[in-house]
């Protein structure tokens, strides 16, 4: 096939949609498929005149021997072409609706959904990357529900996490630094737990300057601050040595539609500390992590208590997370189910060949 991969620049970006979309586009070349990935300027989910501008070019490039994939962060600048006859032969890659990201003002919200309804039921597909993403879809969103498939992520393998060695319990977070991530609810449930030892190192793209300035003022506030290290992004492999040195993972998302981090996780062994926010739930095994609903850092901060001062549970979890992320998808075979998902689409063979 000849695909044209449309996502808002830069394609480099650190965050589990972007390294998705790099791992799938990786494995579709080895695949032998022709990829022309177009890397969409301006503001994204909520477009402006650059972001439509930008979308509009791509529409324009298209050939009649390429299937447009767009990746559903960019998807909201293409609802004013919906019309156009080239969106009904083109698939949308929906790693979650942009109109469910918390901290956008309600009116952005509302418009993005109104630009996601619009959209979604015009492509020839939409392929997610939960089931219960897709599931949201229809009632939601208004998606023909034959038209909807999903490609969960794949993980790599990966050694066991050896864990820092004490005194104390490393906690790990990874995930951009976005309300929808929920660190806030984080760090109040860790607030209440500042008679036992324990650190944090949140690791993300600042995507939110004002909300991380928020978060540092907060940890102050709740007099953490010390034992918090916000790293922003960093290379793969001081990713790699912090999950190795890490003894927990936690994470308090509102909404995620997989959890690439938590899978990731997994693969490495670590005890998981939760919010119900999305997948999540879905993804961890419940002997390997605690589970609270999204939100509520009451119920976190209790339920964290434990797996932070008691070694012996901790270990217990770990050996529990390792077995479950063995039998994680892999890579190897994501891009092969994600060309499946094209072929599926309701697009004419003389179009795609």
């Amino acid at each position: 096939m000849n695909i044209v991969f449309a996502v808002p620049a830069p394609l480099e970006a650190i965050s589990g949609g972007y390294g998705y979309d790099r791992r799938i586009l990786a494995g579709l070349r080895e695949l032998g498929h022709t990829l022309r990935v177009e890397e969409m300027a301006g503001r994204h989910p909520l477009p402006d005149a650059a972001a439509e501008a930008a979308a509009g070019e791509v529409l324009a490039g298209m050939t009649a021997t390429e299937v447009l994939v767009v990746d559903g962060l960019g998807l909201p600048a293409f609802a004013p072409l919906a019309h156009q006859e080239a969106m009904r032969r083109a698939i949308g890659l929906i790693h979650h609706p942009t109109a469910l990201e918390k901290g956008f003002p309600e009116e952005d919200r509302d418009a993005l959904r109104e630009r996601e309804r619009r959209i979604f039921h015009r492509m020839a597909r939409l392929v997610t990357t939960s089931r219960l993403t897709a599931e949201r879809l229809v009632p939601e969103f208004g998606a023909d529900p034959a038209r909807i498939g999903t490609v969960e992520p794949g993980t790599d393998e990966a050694p066991r996490a050896t864990g820092s060695g004490g005194p104390g319990c490393a906690i790990l977070s990874v995930g951009a630094i976005v309300p929808r991530k929920g660190y806030d609810v984080l760090l109040r449930a860790l607030g209440r737990l500042t008679d036992i030892n324990w650190s944090l190192t949140i690791v993300g793209d600042v995507r939110d300057a004002v909300h991380l300035q928020g978060l540092q003022a907060l940890a102050e506030q709740l007099g953490i601050a010390q034992r918090i290290t916000f790293a922003g992004e960093v290379e793969r492999a001081a990713l790699d040595a912090l999950y190795a040195r890490s003894d927990l993972f936690a994470l308090a998302s509102w909404w995620e539609g997989y959890g690439m981090a938590v899978a990731e996780a997994l693969a490495r062994g670590l005890p998981l500390a939760l919010t119900d926010g999305g997948a999540l739930a879905e993804l961890a095994p419940r002997d390997a992590a605690v589970i609270c609903a999204a939100g509520d850092h009451n119920s976190l901060s209790r339920a964290m208590r434990r797996p932070i001062y008691d070694t012996s549970l901790r270990q217990a979890m770990s050996d529990a997370a390792w077995r479950a992320g063995q039998r994680l998808p892999r890579w190897s075979d994501r891009a092969t189910a994600f060309a499946r998902e094209i072929e599926a689409a309701d697009i004419p063979t003389a179009e795609r060949s």
